[in-house]
């Protein structure tokens, strides 16, 4: 089923908002300039700008729109940090593996263009969730190309760690990344897994990580549930 217009337009800004596009004490474009940038109607724009005031993202101003606010605890999940350091003493962090590492040939229509060697070679590919007090906040695809990785589907990932594990066990560093971020609505599976209801509003994110091999990359497609916590370039 297709999400509403009102709820792509509320996942949009939300997302928009989590990732910091639009911060704390902002001004969003008014009902008019929402409405006629995304061909809907003003009642429509209302409706999405209600859902987010009522979750705390917005707050209506009268004479002057709706002003960007910040009542949730932020997790930064889009800093260069892996999961366990960015969520801190604060927080109570779980990974449940969902699917273990195992070697396959690369997704068709991958989400990163591959060179010809990481087409040929295959990946390696495990599935995690994230919890943050018991709270599942991300799901976790993560890929890595099929070369020089002899045990890594055979032995547990070291303290639990990605980063970690191809650090110690393999001299793989990961040095930088890149990423696209994109709204999105959870398909009945994915709100299996992050504990809420189909079409939920999500952000997704597709990572390419750079390390110290050159022309070595790992990959990432993640889905995170913000509705308790938003997510941010910091901790």
């Amino acid at each position: 089923m297709e999400p509403a217009h009102y709820q792509r337009l509320y996942a949009l800004l939300k997302s928009q908002i989590q990732v910091g596009q639009f911060k704390e004490g902002d001004l969003l474009p008014s009902e008019n300039e929402l409405s006629t940038k995304h061909k809907i109607a003003r009642m429509t724009v209302r409706r999405a700008l209600t859902e987010l005031s009522n979750e705390g993202y917005i707050q209506k101003i009268k004479g002057k729109g709706s002003l960007v606010s910040a009542s949730r605890k932020s997790l930064g999940l889009l800093s260069f940090k892996g999961f366990s350091e960015v969520v801190g003493t604060e927080f109570e962090a779980k990974t449940m593996m969902l699917r273990a590492p195992h070697a396959m040939p690369w997704p068709d229509r991958f989400f990163y263009k591959l060179s010809p060697k990481e087409q040929e070679t295959g990946c390696i590919t495990f599935e995690r969730v994230r919890f943050v007090d018991q709270y599942p906040v991300l799901l976790e695809h993560s890929f890595l190309p099929n070369h020089g990785l002899d045990t890594f589907c055979s032995e547990p990932l070291l303290d639990g760690s990605f980063f970690k594990t191809l650090s110690v066990r393999y001299q793989i560093d990961v040095i930088s990344y890149e990423q696209d971020i994109r709204a999105v609505v959870a398909d009945e599976v994915i709100a299996f897994l992050l504990k809420v209801k189909p079409l939920t509003p999500l952000v997704q994110i597709y990572r390419r990580y750079h390390t110290s091999v050159p022309d070595y990359y790992l990959y990432s497609l993640l889905f995170a549930n913000t509705e308790k916590y938003t997510i941010s370039n910091y901790q």
